[in-house]
């Protein structure tokens, strides 16, 4: 098996449109939730989310060209030019069909999707819809435009996991390389879901916080008064190559993948299973393929959404894999940034993995009274960044339908 390794990122996201500004304000503990200025929300239960501030896709792509997508896709154009710049990826000097693309959404085209049906009933039910309808909402097309702009041929899929679709796409990718089926993956995810469809289906299920009142401070995992997660947008990219072919081209290395498990909670149609059976069997696994107790983890990002029931259910599986573990350092970075949905694993990811290359922990803002029994078993990193030595870090993702995926990455040495 090839080793696996990290030479480039790039960000869109509500705390910061590039790498750099995200890193800056996950560690300054800044919260990327306001009041929703997309539509009209005097009739929604929830108000407010953490959608993209100041940005502007025309600095990035032609109006003429981003007509023909929809947000989400974009917003994966954004993030992996980034990447690819920040990575000094010049494909000219590299063997294109050995380079792939699998990328992740959960939703795809829901903006589309809505605005499409909204004028298809507001023009009589006649069907007039837009030539780029289906390509704009079938989720694999991030995945194919991306490739398409780059000319590249290797493998080109997108997953769905629901919010763990992302870290699913960055496993697969790791597979991918280390099996020799390529040697470079652009891999990630992104989602657009602050739509009237998405917030108004997330209220109907009650996942989303209903704090109006104070959206900045809506997002509290493991608090006792948190009430649900908030909804977040952007975009999370990160190249991926087998160590030989990034040092044949003299990339800079910022992280290595260590191995990654997937799961099933086979339990319930939108809740986590009451003791993380899911989450544990996904941590055990990534423990497995990476080779290393669970005492070697430094830093493990919590999918903590902020929901009543799913965070106690991590914090026992976490119990189950780690102990006492009172030298582990875990934070709730949703806390900030919000929930991407599918593109939630790969900004997670790069938390993750800049937490290895900085040996620094971003914060759980916004969380004051900690569940009783778990407030004393584990450094939650409460309102400040945290400096300490990171060799491993694991990233637990969860999704509606018991989907399960962690991954791990280690600093890089060689």
């Amino acid at each position: 098996m090839k080793r696996v390794v990290i030479t480039a990122m790039g960000a869109l996201t509500p705390i910061g449109n590039n790498l750099d500004d995200f890193w800056t304000n996950l560690k300054a503990g800044k919260s990327g939730a306001a009041e929703i200025t997309r539509f009209d929300t005097e009739k929604f239960k929830t108000k407010f989310a953490c959608e993209l501030k100041d940005f502007d896709l025309g600095a990035f792509i032609p109006k003429s060209e981003a007509r023909r997508y929809d947000p989400f896709t974009s917003y994966a154009l954004v993030a992996v030019e980034e990447a690819l710049k920040n990575g000094k990826v010049n494909f000219d000097s590299l063997d294109t069909n050995r380079i792939g693309v699998i990328w992740g959404s959960g939703n795809g085209g829901i903006q589309t999707f809505t605005d499409e049906m909204i004028d298809f009933v507001k023009n009589g039910e006649t069907p007039r819809f837009n030539p780029f309808f289906i390509p704009k909402i079938i989720a694999d097309i991030a995945s194919g435009i991306i490739s398409i702009k780059y000319g590249l041929r290797g493998p080109n899929f997108t997953t769905i996991s629901a919010c763990a679709t992302s870290t699913t796409a960055i496993l697969d990718a790791f597979n991918h390389i280390r099996w020799g089926k390529a040697d470079m993956i652009i891999t990630g995810g992104s989602e657009a879901p602050i739509t009237i469809a998405g917030i108004g289906g997330f209220n109907a299920s009650r996942a989303l916080s209903t704090r109006n009142d104070d959206p900045l401070t809506a997002s509290r995992p493991f608090d006792t008064s948190r009430d649900g997660f908030v909804m977040g947008e952007g975009a999370g990219a990160l190249v991926l190559e087998s160590l030989e072919h990034a040092q044949a081209r003299g990339a800079d290395i910022i992280a290595e993948v260590a191995g990654g498990g997937m799961a099933a909670d086979a339990y319930h149609l939108t809740g986590t299973h009451p003791d993380g059976e899911g989450a544990y069997l996904g941590m055990k696994e990534a423990l497995r393929e990476a080779e290393i107790s669970a005492n070697e983890i430094d830093y493990v990002n919590m999918h903590a959404t902020s929901t009543p029931m799913g965070d106690i259910s991590e914090l026992k599986s976490l119990e189950r894999v780690f102990g006492g573990a009172n030298d582990l350092s875990i934070s709730a970075t949703k806390s900030m940034t919000g929930h991407l949905l599918g593109a939630a694993g790969a900004i997670e990811a790069i938390a993750s993995i800049m937490a290895t290359a900085d040996d620094i922990i971003p914060p759980t803002i916004n969380t004051t009274t900690v569940e009783p029994e778990w407030a004393d078993k584990y450094d939650l990193t409460l309102g400040k960044a945290k400096a300490r030595k990171v060799d491993y870090a694991m990233s637990n993702t969860f999704g509606f339908g018991g989907h399960i995926a962690t991954a791990i990455f280690k600093k890089f040495t060689t």
